[in-house]
């Protein structure tokens, strides 16, 4: 990185003949780690489409916007962290207000700043707005999506760590760090006992990643599930049984 761009505010340019006029920064990128709301949920959608797209899996993407609020902005929930949550990464080329990153959700939100090593352009600036507050030059770079899980080897919840998740202008800028231990911090201080999940072995970038950040990867262990028609027979067992003993 050249020295002159370690300590220099970031610089914003437009490039108008876009069609969504897209916006590169050099010198340094701000963010913001956030609880994701309910004016968040068009902005999940595309992201949770877009992982299963990086896996090739989107013919298994059944989610919609409208199941996806269902599942993480019930009116009634269950305490914090304890159902699924999303923690969104947004960027922007200027400072975020940190008088109005207070909160009544129970997380204050995360800010930091990262020296560019070379420049990041937003070419979804339309699409990936933020719609949290009145800041207009905020944009989701990217998730992290998780939920309270239970383990009779500690007798304390944990955290089931689904999957993080950034788009592709804002990979290998050392973000993921920040929202993986965004989330580890959030366990370790509110009385949860471990951060765990599957990684993909054929992944070696992600699974390097884990390991960077003091995951213990237990080989003894396989991954199992159970689900389609194998799932069902259960059901229609039961069904079978029901009428049997009429």
């Amino acid at each position: 990185m050249a020295p002159a761009l370690q300590q220099s505010e970031a610089i914003i340019t437009t490039n108008s003949s876009s069609e969504n006029n897209n916006v590169t920064i050099t010198g340094k990128i701000y963010t913001r780690v956030r609880l994701a709301t309910k004016s968040d949920l068009s902005h999940i959608y595309q992201l949770f489409y877009q992982i299963h797209e990086y896996h090739n899996y989107t013919h298994l993407y059944k989610a919609t916007e409208s199941s996806l609020a269902n599942l993480l902005f019930k009116e009634n929930p269950l305490p914090l962290f304890y159902g699924p949550s999303v923690l969104l990464l947004e960027v922007s080329p200027t400072p975020f207000n940190e008088l109005k990153n207070t909160t009544n959700e129970g997380f204050k939100p995360v800010l930091t700043t990262f020296d560019l090593k070379f420049p990041v352009v937003e070419g979804q600036v339309e699409e990936f707005r933020s719609k949290y507050d009145d800041k207009s030059d905020a944009y989701i770079a990217g998730y992290a999506f998780f939920y309270a899980n239970y383990s009779c080897f500690y007798d304390k919840p944990g955290f089931y760590f689904e999957s993080l998740y950034f788009r592709e202008s804002y990979r290998k800028l050392g973000m993921g760090s920040l929202l993986f231990g965004t989330v580890a911090s959030i366990a370790a201080n509110n009385g949860f006992v471990s951060v765990e999940g599957i990684v993909a072995v054929w992944n070696k970038k992600s699974y390097d990643f884990y390991i960077n950040m003091g995951v213990e990867i237990f080989d003894e262990f396989r991954y199992g599930k159970l689900h389609g028609e194998n799932l069902q027979k259960y059901a229609d067992k039961k069904e079978r049984n029901e009428e049997g003993s009429c």
